[in-house]
């Protein structure tokens, strides 16, 4: 494989947005030392063609901020070994309780298969980003553009999201004052409508929680606290994937994801900034650029209900569906691929 060698780039202090004190971490191959008001440092190892950087932040000692101003994210880049569609990128945002480890493997192939940079993202109070009030959709609008300003992405940006990452990235489009770089917008398995989260979300939160209390050690200790509520070993990985092993004189486990802030957020992940349209206005806006909107065949999260909401806000919306549940990208990685791939160049 084709590398280069070991480079430090030097660039300014993380913005005051962050809302955290300084800290030091490592991951995998590349540091990043912040030490407040001094220059930050990011280290790269050598480079394959399709190669990661990550750029992370401490949120653990600090309480969530409620100034409501956008947050640095955290995120991953994936950069193709061939650049095919010049001045285009494509980038993920997660769903409640995921990360942008969850793209990991599905970034690669989209980089290879689209021939563009991917940006996988952790939102605002997920994954390693800053822990922030309020946990809203409007509010992450506001984060993706303050990402999009920093990280220069000005125009040919296709934005997907899954679940709770397609209805921040639907209303980052209904914005007319941040949705200019956009060029495509893909939500997978979520819809723009208003309705009540699914009543299980609330009790993970709060199993999660009493895995904390327990003070256990093990993921195996944590996961007969969360068979409890959860009966499905799949889904409960995936939830402890939200873990970390505290330091000191006796270890244990918690999750790096603020469960008091999120239990408190659950009942409005069912909200959405926008009432849908007629009449068209400021309230209730339209995007008009190409939507593709990706269903699971078994999910109930896109209907035939909410359907016509979805085309109201959305008027050139296209419809596609996979034989998944709500985790369709998770079912189906290579027809979701697939599917994008298509949707992007048609464009």
């Amino acid at each position: 494989m084709r590398s280069t060698a070991i480079r430090t780039i030097r660039v300014n202090a993380p913005s005051a947005r962050t809302l955290l004190p300084a800290k030091s971490f490592r991951s995998g191959a590349e540091t990043l030392v912040n030490s407040g008001p001094q220059p930050t440092l990011f280290r790269r190892a050598p480079r394959s063609p399709l190669w990661t950087c990550s750029t992370r932040h401490s949120h653990t000692a600090s309480a969530p901020s409620r100034h409501e101003v956008p947050i640095d994210m955290a995120f991953d880049v994936v950069q193709p070994s061939e650049v095919r569609a010049e001045g285009q990128s494509l980038v993920i945002c997660h769903g409640l309780f995921g990360s942008k480890q969850n793209w990991r493997s599905l970034a690669k192939q989209f980089a290879s298969k689209l021939g563009m940079p991917v940006y996988t993202l952790d939102l605002r109070n997920h994954g390693t980003s800053p822990h922030a009030e309020p946990h809203t959709y409007k509010a992450m609008a506001e984060d993706l553009s303050h990402f999009f300003k920093t990280h220069d992405l000005t125009s040919g940006v296709n934005l997907m999201g899954h679940s709770m990452g397609g209805k921040a990235v639907m209303a980052f489009a209904l914005n007319e004052k941040l949705n200019s770089p956009l060029r495509s917008l893909i939500s997978v398995d979520m819809s723009p409508a208003i309705g009540k989260i699914s009543h299980e979300f609330q009790m993970y939160t709060e199993s999660m929680m009493e895995v904390e209390k327990a003070q256990v050690k093990t993921k195996h200790e944590a996961d007969k606290i969360l068979a409890k509520v959860e009966p499905s070993l799949p889904t409960r990985q995936f939830l402890l994937t939200n873990t970390r092993q505290t330091h000191g004189h006796d270890p244990h486990l918690v999750f790096r994801i603020p469960l008091t802030l999120l239990s408190s957020s659950i009942k409005h992940i069912g909200d959405f900034p926008y009432p849908p349209p007629p009449p068209v206005s400021s309230t209730s806006p339209t995007w008009e650029g190409a939507t593709l909107f990706l269903k699971g065949a078994q999910s109930k999260y896109i209907n035939r209900k909410n359907i016509p909401v979805a085309e109201a806000f959305f008027p050139n919306m296209m419809l596609e569906t996979l034989e998944t549940g709500h985790w369709v990208h998770a079912e189906k990685p290579h027809e979701t691929v697939d599917l994008v791939k298509k949707f992007v160049e048609s464009i």
